[in-house]
C-alpha cells in the first residue's frame, strides 16, 4: 500500500473549474497545495494566441489550511473573445523560467488525444445541461458521467451546451458515508486545513469533535442540550428520534468548515484522494457492516471522479443551493430558525456550510455581489491563532453571511436566465411558526417579476418544481396539518398560500414573458408539465422541467405507485382538481418516451438536456441517463408503438392531457 502520508503534495487539488464565462470576463475556481504563479493562456480558433499574467489582482488568493490555498480567478479582458467557436486554453504554473500546463500536473482533464482543454462562449443560450441532487453514496452511476460522453464526442462548437446548470445539492454536507468521512478527516490532517473553537457543544475544538469516539455514525449525540434539557433533534419533533437537525441520514452530519471544504475537495476532484489512506476508523460490529457496504459505493464513486472533474473544465458551471448544500430542511419553517439559530453550536454548523458554499459555489456565480463577504472571510482566514480560526471573527461573518440577501443572480443571456434563492428570503407563517415557510417573501418575489419584465422568454431556475407532483403535494399538506411538516420535507410552492398566489399573479402579468421555461431538481425524479392559464386567449406558455438526480434516486415501487394514483386521483375529470391553488392554470403532462405504461415521472439518475428554438421555447427535452442507456425524450403525443415521437409543436398547439392523465398535476 503507498504511504500516503507522505506522498509528495500535487501543485493542484482541485480545478479549475470553469464559472461565470462572458466574452470579456473569466471566472475559474482551483484549489492549490501552495501559493501559484499562474498564467492563462488562450487560443480561439480565429485569433492569434494570448497569455494572462494572473496577479493579485487577478487571482485572490485564501489561505484555507498549511497546504490549502483557494485561488479565484476573476480576468477581465480588453478584447471581448469571440462567439460559437472553440477556445483552447491552458491554466499554466510559473515556477522560475518553466510552464507547466494542465497536460503536466492535470492530464485527466484533457480528453483521449487532446492538447488543451477548451470552452465555448454560446451567443445564444439555445442548448443547456441541468441538474442537481449528486450524493456519493448513492448507488446510482454519477450523471455527470453523461455530459463527459457528450463532450467526449467532440460537436461542433455550435452543438456545444451553453451551460451546465446545477440546481440544488450540489453536496450533503448532512448525509455523509462513513467511508467519506474517514477520508475527510484524513485529508483534513494531511493538508493542515485550520481548525475552530466550539461553542456550546460537547467538544472544545474541531481536534476534540475529530478524535470523539461518538464521531462516526453517533454524530447526534454531540448534540447540545437546551434549557428544557432536551437535544435539538427532540425540540425539533417532540421526542420523535430523528438526528442532527431533521434529516433522516445525518448520522455523520459534517460541523466544522475544513469539514466542509474537504468534503468539496474529495467530491470535485480524484487528486485529494490520492492523497487517502485505505484505513478504517474503530468500529463496532453493526458499523463495520454499514462501512463497508458504503465503501464499495465510495470506491465506485472516486473511480469516476476524472471525468467529472473533465466535464468542470470545460463547461461553464452555474450553481445555488438547496437544503443538502447546509443541512436538510434549511429555513423550513419560522420555528427551525427560532430553534437553529438560537444555540451557537447548531448555528455554527449552518454557518460553516454557508462560508463554504460562498467560497466553492456562491461567488464563482456573481462576483460582484460578494465583495464585503469574501473580503471578510479572507481576514478571518489569515487573522488566526494557533491554526484555529479566531471565534468571534467566526462568528461575525456567519451573522453576516445569514442577513447577505444578494446569493439570487441573473445572466443577462438570450433569452435571460434568472437564478432563485428559494431558501433564504422566505415567507414566514406568523400565525404558526411549525407551518412551512413560503419559498420566497413578498419583497423577493417582488424582484423577481421586476427582472422578468418585459422579457420575450426567460428561463428560471427555481431548485423546488414551481408545479410539482399534486399526489406529493398533497401528501406534504396533510403532514402539514397533522403538525409534522419536517416528517415528509413539506417544501413547495404551493404549501404557503400568500407565495403561491403572488407566483400566479405573476405568471398572468401582462408585462411578463410570452414563454417560461422553469429548471428544477430537489424531487429525485424527472417529469415535464407544459401549463396555460385557462380561459385566456394571450395565455402565456410555462414549461416545468424537472430533473433529479444526478446521483440519486427516488424509492422505484414507491414512485410508480405515486404516478398511478395521482394519475387516478386528479385526472381532468376529478372534482379535487378544484381544490388546488393552481385550478386556474391548465397543467398537461408530458410523457417519456420510454415509459412502460403512460407513466409521467422518470426515475433515473443523470442529466436534463433542454434545446430551445429561437424564441427561447424548448424544441427537445430530454433525461440523460447515468447508467448509458438510450435518453428518454419528454413528448406531447405517443405514437403507438414508436418510441422517438417529436417532442412538441408550436405554443399555440393545443395538448390535450393524455387518457389517465391530469389537468392539474
Amino acid at each position: 500500500m503507498p504511504d500516503t502520508a507522505h506522498a509528495p503534495l500535487p501543485d493542484v487539488l482541485a480545478g479549475p473549474l470553469l464559472r461565470r464565462l462572458e466574452p470579456g470576463r473569466l471566472v475559474l475556481w482551483l484549489v492549490a497545495s501552495r501559493e501559484l504563479n499562474l498564467q492563462l493562456w488562450l487560443q480561439p480558433e480565429s485569433q492569434a494566441p494570448q497569455t494572462h499574467a494572473l496577479g493579485e489582482e487577478h487571482c485572490q488568493q485564501l489561505p484555507l489550511g498549511r497546504h490549502a490555498v483557494l485561488h479565484l480567478i476573476d480576468l477581465p479582458l480588453a478584447q471581448a473573445l469571440p462567439q460559437d467557436e472553440r477556445i483552447a486554453y491552458d491554466l499554466q504554473i510559473i515556477d522560475g523560467a518553466s510552464a507547466n500546463g494542465m497536460r503536466d500536473w492535470a492530464p485527466h482533464l484533457l480528453h483521449d488525444g487532446a492538447e488543451h482543454a477548451d470552452f465555448v462562449l454560446r451567443s445564444q443560450v439555445d442548448h443547456l445541461l441541468h441538474g442537481s441532487c449528486r450524493k456519493p453514496h448513492h448507488a446510482a452511476d454519477d450523471g455527470l458521467l453523461c455530459a463527459d460522453r457528450l463532450l467526449a464526442t467532440q460537436p461542433e462548437a455550435k452543438q456545444r451546451p451553453a451551460l451546465l446548470l446545477m440546481s440544488g445539492d450540489q453536496v450533503y454536507v448532512d448525509d455523509v458515508a462513513g467511508p467519506l468521512l474517514c477520508a475527510i478527516h484524513q485529508l483534513i490532517a494531511r493538508l493542515g486545513l485550520f481548525d475552530e473553537f466550539l461553542e456550546g457543544a460537547v467538544v472544545e475544538d474541531s481536534q476534540s469533535l475529530y478524535a470523539n469516539p461518538v464521531g462516526y455514525y453517533q454524530r447526534a449525540e454531540l448534540l447540545p442540550a437546551v434549557k428544557s434539557n432536551q437535544t435539538l433533534r427532540d425540540k425539533f419533533f417532540g421526542g420523535v428520534e430523528k438526528p442532527v437537525f431533521t434529516s433522516s441520514s445525518a448520522d455523520n452530519h459534517l460541523v466544522t468548515f475544513a469539514e466542509m471544504i474537504a468534503m468539496y475537495l474529495l467530491v470535485w476532484s480524484p487528486l485529494p484522494w490520492t492523497l487517502i489512506s485505505e484505513e478504517q476508523p474503530p468500529l463496532d460490529e453493526e458499523q463495520q457492516q454499514r462501512y463497508a457496504n458504503e465503501r464499495e459505493r465510495i470506491d465506485a464513486f472516486r473511480q469516476t471522479l476524472g471525468q467529472a472533474a473533465r466535464v468542470f473544465a470545460h463547461l461553464p458551471t452555474l450553481m445555488i443551493f438547496d437544503d443538502h448544500d447546509v443541512t436538510d430542511d434549511w429555513n423550513l419553517s419560522a420555528r427551525w430558525e427560532q430553534t437553529a439559530y438560537g444555540h451557537p453550536f447548531s448555528k455554527r454548523i449552518i454557518g460553516n456550510a454557508l462560508l463554504a458554499y460562498l467560497l466553492c459555489q456562491g461567488w464563482g456565480n456573481n462576483p460582484d455581489v460578494f465583495e464585503e463577504p469574501l473580503q471578510a472571510s479572507a481576514e478571518l482566514l489569515q487573522q488566526r491563532q494557533d491554526d484555529h480560526l479566531q471565534a468571534t471573527a467566526h462568528d461575525a461573518l456567519i451573522d453576516r453571511l445569514l442577513e447577505f440577501e444578494q446569493w439570487h443572480y441573473v445572466l443577462p443571456t438570450t433569452p435571460a436566465l434568472l437564478v432563485l434563492d428559494t431558501r433564504t428570503r422566505r415567507w414566514r407563517s406568523e400565525g404558526h411558526l411549525s407551518k412551512p415557510s413560503g419559498l420566497m417573501d413578498w419583497e423577493a418575489l417582488c424582484d423577481f417579476q421586476q427582472a422578468l419584465l418585459d422579457h420575450p422568454a426567460c428561463i428560471i431556475v427555481s431548485p423546488a418544481p414551481m408545479f410539482g407532483v399534486k399526489l406529493i403535494e398533497g401528501i406534504q399538506k396533510l403532514f402539514t396539518l397533522a403538525g409534522h411538516p419536517l416528517m415528509v420535507d413539506a417544501e413547495n410552492w404551493m404549501a404557503h398560500r400568500g407565495a403561491a398566489s403572488v407566483m400566479m399573479n405573476i405568471f398572468r402579468h401582462s408585462r411578463t414573458p410570452r414563454d417560461f421555461v422553469i429548471l428544477s431538481g430537489d424531487v429525485h425524479y424527472s417529469f415535464v408539465y407544459r401549463v396555460n392559464i385557462r380561459h385566456r386567449r394571450a395565455s402565456p406558455t410555462i414549461w416545468q422541467i424537472t430533473s433529479s438526480g444526478i446521483k440519486n434516486e427516488f424509492p422505484a415501487d414507491l414512485l410508480d405507485w405515486f404516478d398511478r394514483l395521482n394519475r387516478w386521483l386528479y385526472a381532468p375529470w376529478s372534482p379535487l382538481n378544484w381544490l388546488t391553488k393552481r385550478r386556474r392554470m391548465r397543467v398537461t403532462p408530458l410523457i417519456p418516451d420510454r415509459s412502460r405504461s403512460g407513466e409521467r415521472l422518470w426515475n433515473s439518475a443523470g442529466l436534463g438536456q433542454v434545446f430551445f428554438d429561437e424564441q427561447g421555447r424548448p424544441k427537445r427535452i430530454l433525461q440523460l441517463n447515468a447508467n448509458g442507456s438510450p435518453p428518454a425524450a419528454f413528448v406531447a403525443e405517443r405514437e403507438s408503438g414508436a418510441a422517438t415521437a417529436p417532442l412538441l409543436g408550436s405554443p399555440e398547439r393545443s395538448a390535450a392531457p393524455q387518457d389517465g392523465g391530469t389537468s392539474h398535476p
